[in-house]
């Protein structure tokens, strides 16, 4: 009978250590399991990606405040479109705002760092659908170590 509760009080610990390991995967990756609320999409063209991935994260001054919802080719021009969705709680961004692609340290991932433009009464405000006209492109690691090396060589 002792031998029963042991395998039951090992069997319950051992569930509850898997749970409490998944959840704290799912916080440290900053993942939920339930949605994060109210929404809207914006969208942004760029001439280069990098390796932004759907589900990175979009920064104002480091502070999250929405994820790469998806990333798809146009159809007409074959640019890379970045679907932006932001937190309803941070709505209001004037439609002089920019976003570029950004690294996480020196191989680090990437992300959408987005930046508030200017804002006075003639400025509108940036609305669900709009695209965001002013957008910086990833830096390769690659090109800029080619160039380097192409600079080096024509100084010869």
């Amino acid at each position: 009978m002792t031998s029963r509760k042991v395998e039951v009080g090992v069997g319950f610990f051992v569930a509850l250590a898997f749970a409490s390991l998944l959840m704290m995967a799912l916080k440290v990756a900053d993942q939920g399991v339930s949605g994060t609320g109210e929404t809207y999409n914006l969208y942004a063209k760029f001439d280069n990606i990098g390796g932004l991935k759907p589900r990175s994260p979009i920064k104002v001054g480091g502070v999250v405040i929405g994820r790469v919802g998806d990333i798809h080719l146009d159809k007409e021009d074959f640019t890379p479109v970045v679907t932006l969705v932001i937190s309803e709680e941070y709505r209001d961004f004037p439609d002089t705002s920019s976003v570029s692609i950004l690294t996480s340290g020196l191989l680090g991932e990437q992300f959408v760092g987005f930046h508030p433009g200017f804002s006075f009464d003639g400025i509108e405000t940036l609305n669900e659908g709009d695209y965001i006209a002013d957008t910086k492109s990833a830096l390769v690691l690659e090109d800029l170590i080619g160039q380097f090396l192409f600079s080096q060589n024509k100084d010869d």
